[in-house]
Parts: C-alpha cells; sequence; structure tokens
C-alpha cells in the first residue's frame, strides 16, 4: 500500500512540507484509541532471537531510527508502535535554531536518496526535555547532540557539555555529531585531540552520575583510513561505548540524477541508496581493523533487509534506517527483523 499508493502521493509534494504533514497525521491518528495497539501487532516483531546487549543496553530488537527523522522529540512514543528497538532523537543544540533557509531537503528518486541542508533546525534542548519527560518507555531512546551553527568552534565543548548534562536524566544513550556537512566549517569538530579532549570530558560527567549514559561517537563516510585509524585510537584512548557509521555525504560521484538537477539543488548532505556500498566498507574497516573492538552502528543505503543483512555482515551490532523508511515505508523494519530471525534459524 505504501510504495504503490501512498509514496506516489506523498511525492508530488515539498519534501519537507509532506514530513510535517506525515508527522501530524501519526499523532492524530494515535489519538484513535487502538490504534498503538494495533499498529504495534502490524508492525512489531517479539523474538528473544532478537534481543541484543550492547553497552549495557537491552534493545528489543537491532533495527533502529537515525536521528534527523524525529529531531525535536515530538512523534518518538508514536514511532515506537512502527516495530523499531531504538530511536534516536535529534540532532540537538542547547539553543533552538531555525536551520538553513528553505527550501533544503530533496529527493533524488532515481537514485533513491535524499540531499538535505537543514543545518540543525531544531527547537533547542529546553523544549525536547520537556517532551521526553513524557516517554512511555516501550523504546530505547538515544540523544543526537551538536553545537549551535553561531557558537565559534573553539567553544564548540560547552555546547556539547550542556546538551549532555540536559539531556543525561531522559535518554539511554548518547550520539556525538561531529561529521553533519550542513552547519558549516567542523575541521575542528573532526580533529583528533580536540574529539579525545571533549570525549574524555564527557566520560568524567558519566563517572559522576548514577547511571551510565553510553557514548557514541557519529562519523562520516567521506573519511580516508588514515581518518579512520584515528577513530579507532579515539575509541581505544577515551574508552567511548562505539561507533555510528556514517553519516550523510558531500560525494556526489555515480549518481543517476542528471548534472543540472544536482546543480540547482546545490550544497547539502547525500543519504539514502548511494551510502550503501560506502557505509559498509566504512563498517567493514573499522570493524577488521579494530579487531571488533567496539560496538558499530550501521547506517546508510539501507533499503531493504538484504542491505541491514549485509551491515551486520560487515561488522555492525545494530542498524538505524532514516531515508529507507521513506523510500520503503514503514514495513521495513518488521521485514528486517524477520530476516534476522531466519538467518538465525
Amino acid at each position: 500500500m505504501y510504495k504503490y499508493f501512498l509514496k506516489p502521493i506523498f511525492f508530488l509534494f515539498d519534501a519537507e512540507k509532506i514530513h510535517h504533514f506525515v508527522f501530524s497525521f501519526i499523532k492524530l491518528l494515535h489519538y484513535i484509541p487502538g490504534v498503538s495497539p494495533l499498529n504495534r501487532q502490524i508492525f512489531c516483531v517479539r523474538n528473544s532471537k532478537l534481543k541484543r546487549e550492547l553497552f549495557g543496553l537491552t534493545f528489543n530488537n537491532p533495527v533502529g531510527l537515525a536521528a534527523g527523522f524525529d529531531k525535536n522529540a515530538r512523534l518518538y512514543n508514536q514511532l515506537g508502535n512502527f516495530g523499531f528497538g531504538f530511536i534516536e532523537i535529534g540532532t540537538v543544540t542547547p539553543k533552538a535554531q531555525t536551520g538553513n533557509p528553505k527550501k533544503r531537503l530533496f529527493r533524488l528518486p532515481i537514485d533513491e536518496g535524499l540531499i538535505n541542508r537543514m543545518g540543525f533546525n531544531n527547537d533547542g534542548v529546553s523544549a525536547v526535555v520537556t517532551r521526553l519527560v513524557k516517554n512511555k518507555k516501550r523504546v530505547l531512546i538515544g540523544g543526537n547532540i551538536g553545537k549551535n551553527t553561531a557558537t565559534d568552534e573553539m567553544d564548540a565543548e560547552k555546547d556539547y557539555i550542556f546538551n549532555f548534562k540536559a539531556l543525561y536524566p531522559y535518554v539511554d544513550y548518547f550520539v556525538i555529531n561531529v561529521s553533519c556537512p550542513n552547519v558549516g566549517s567542523t575541521a575542528r569538530l573532526n580533529d583528533k585531540d580536540f574529539l579525545i579532549s571533549l570525549l574524555l570530558q564527557l566520560q568524567g560527567i558519566v563517572s559522576e552520575m548514577k547511571v551510565t549514559r553510553p557514548i557514541l561517537l557519529k562519523i562520516g563516510p567521506d573519511r580516508s583510513d588514515k581518518e579512520l585509524d584515528e577513530v579507532i585510537e579515539i575509541i581505544k584512548t577515551t574508552k567511548i561505548a562505539g561507533v555510528i557509521a556514517t553519516n550523510t555525504a558531500t560525494d556526489r560521484s555515480g549518481l543517476a540524477t542528471s548534472a543540472d538537477r544536482l546543480k540547482e539543488i546545490g550544497n547539502g548532505g547525500l543519504s539514502g541508496k548511494p551510502l550503501t556500498k560506502r557505509s559498509t566498507e566504512v563498517i567493514k574497516y573499522l570493524s577488521e581493523k579494530s579487531n571488533k573492538a567496539f560496538p558499530i552502528v550501521g547506517v546508510g543505503g539501507i533499503h531493504t533487509p538484504e542491505d541491514a543483512m549485509e551491515k551486520m555482515e560487515a561488522g555492525a551490532s545494530l542498524v538505524q534506517i532514516y531515508t529507507g523508511f521513506i523510500y520503503s515505508g514503514p514495513k521495513l523494519v518488521k521485514e528486517i527483523n524477520k530476516r534476522i530471525l531466519k538467518e538465525s534459524d
């Protein structure tokens, strides 16, 4: 129904506008008595073989929703009814910000991809916290945090630490986002010494808390092997829980979309099918080079159960979807979980 009826209609409209429409529709739908349990019955796969124990958390299944979809924590309770094992909110910044000028979200239907230059548009951490207080605890929640665009790179640590402390009581794990291509220069944020300093400070905060919150680092797909080696060193030095690989890409090579259309769209991070191969390569490199020293969450171009299995075979312990959720629909979560069960028999 989704692929052949709803998606063609949705794709007639502006991508960002239809995103907000679908959000409102799902929220309204769940006010109807019985819709929540019905959705769970349709989309959720419950089986102990799907459970994963990672960095001190129990995931009911290894399929999550990546950051960016519910960045303001407005819909995580309802989205939890679609079978996800975990949902990542954000990227959240200390202060609310409008992000980059619109239009800033574009579909590439031929490539089954998206280009976005949203620019960390979000309501700010205080507003997000007020919504997370209403968490019904049906699904694990990750907090993806970043700095405000107006914050100088030299002061970036303050933004991350502020977010970290504010969200600490309300999320199950943290993701440090330093790899978004849509928020100006990130050169210092990707510097090895800066990351070690920041992550050690955050680990110090964790050590003072009664409850441990695991920290993951989200990296981009455009890193060289040398830079991936540095990531491994960073994880080893700071002892954070793991890595999310990968964020959106700036590379546009190999796309079927015309050069004229890409020029018309302009800058932005590429996600979806075009990232399938590269994100898997990054996962495989990190897993093999580190001798599986830390968990990897695989994300990038997962549109089918086969895509998810490739990520896991490459070394991912968990996977996340975003663009695949838009192109393949909500049944993708169930299909991936059923495929995992089939492979485990």
